[in-house]
């Protein structure tokens, strides 16, 4: 009776000793929901600066071409404002699916603006020394469905 114990565990040793391993292994490893985490962080704060007219925060969310394009953070705000007042003062937002691209990302919003109006946004997001970054946006008018 021993002997059967030992064996057990003699068999049981290394499948402990893999899965430990195993372990190890899987949690050194990025997951990959992070990117889609990181990207989506910095698709809402920027919404939310805007919502919050903070022009500061939500040009640091903006790529550099971006900011080479605009300028300054007021002009920027402005022609946000102006011109995608669905991001600007979005009243519901959810993400649909994420599209690599190579070097960048196409992360898709469906944003309800504040006049009640659905939108398909489609984030152009890069990564700039390891932080993802809006480098432009383009709205359409969502699919309603049946």
């Amino acid at each position: 009776m021993n002997s059967k114990r030992i064996n057990i565990r003699k068999t049981a040793l290394p499948i402990l000793l893999g899965g430990l391993v195993a372990v190890l292994i899987w949690s050194s490893h990025p997951l990959a929901d992070d990117k889609d985490a990181d990207i989506r962080n910095a698709i809402l704060s920027q919404i939310e600066a805007f919502a919050n007219n903070d022009s500061e925060q939500a040009w640091a969310y903006a790529s550099d071409g971006i900011k080479r394009r605009f300028g300054s953070s007021e002009v920027f705000l402005a022609m946000v404002r102006e011109a995608y007042p669905a991001v600007h003062s979005a009243t519901a937002i959810e993400f649909a699916e994420r599209v690599p691209h190579g070097m960048f990302e196409i992360q898709t919003v469906r944003l309800q603006g504040p006049e009640g109006r659905r939108w398909d946004a489609y984030y152009n997001m890069v990564l700039t020394d390891g932080v993802w970054k809006i480098a432009g946006v383009r709205l359409q008018p969502a699919d309603m469905g049946i």
